[in-house]
């Protein structure tokens, strides 16, 4: 189902499609695998796999069924691009948001090869947002050109988990930075250079900058909790959007 969600930069998931497998150093400690394991624990409908990818066309409608205008992050538990859905099914996805022209869809994906190669073929609607995980510079930075390479009203590069200083990199043709930290007893250190790095670069290029949550590291390098750490940087909230998009 659609759902309301605490990811701070959205404001409901949008779940046509849930499982996945791992591909980079980003998807080492997953939440979705967790929390869907969790769900096929709960017996709800969808996880009964667990986290093993399953299309579930029954869900297709769902932002259809919702008129005030909504920000949805499209697969919150899964990859919208992921090797084993096929095209058909992402062009379903893809009409659902046409007709739905009051909302934004927002996807993330660290398939971008697969991303720049559909939409190559297909126009997405002007309410689709394109995003890439950028956890590293040996996977991220390959991400970002080929994100680059798909026509899209908004593109955005979510830095989360944040696993290395990113350095110098060119934000030519991106709109929204989110930048955060792993969660979880397992969660690697994000540092607050790092994130400094990459709020000077969003300033000098006139980019968005959202900065999500230091996550269960704090920035003094104490390991704590999501919740005490909070979400403040340098002693203020970083809330910073694209503009809205209006559809085809």
């Amino acid at each position: 189902m659609s759902t309301r969600t605490t990811i701070e930069w959205t404001e409901q998931t949008w779940n046509p499609t849930v499982g996945c497998s791992k591909i980079s150093p980003g998807c080492a400690h997953c939440y979705a695998e967790v929390m869907a394991k969790r769900l096929q624990a709960m017996r709800v409908n969808g996880y009964e796999n667990g986290f093993r990818l399953a299309l579930l066309p029954e869900r297709l409608e769902q932002p259809l069924q919702r008129k005030r205008p909504t920000s949805y992050f499209v697969n919150s538990m899964s990859d919208l691009f992921h090797e084993e859905i096929p095209d058909s099914y992402i062009l379903q996805v893809m009409a659902v948001a046409r007709q739905a022209p009051q909302h934004t869809f927002q996807v993330l994906t660290k398939r971008s090869g697969r991303m720049a190669e559909f939409f190559s073929k297909y126009r997405p609607p002007r309410n689709v947002w394109l995003g890439v995980t950028v956890e590293n510079r040996t996977h991220g930075l390959s991400r970002l050109d080929e994100l680059r390479q798909a026509t899209a009203s908004v593109r955005f590069i979510s830095a989360e988990p944040l696993l290395e200083d990113l350095r110098e990199i060119d934000m030519a043709g991106i709109d929204w930075v989110i930048v955060g930290g792993e969660s979880g007893p397992m969660a690697r250190p994000m540092k607050r250079e790092w994130v400094l790095n990459l709020k000077r670069l969003c300033d000098e290029q006139g980019v968005a900058f959202f900065f999500k949550q230091w996550g269960t590291w704090s920035a003094d390098g104490k390991r704590l909790d999501k919740k005490r750490n909070g979400r403040l940087l340098d002693g203020r909230t970083w809330d910073a959007r694209p503009g809205p998009a209006s559809a085809l």
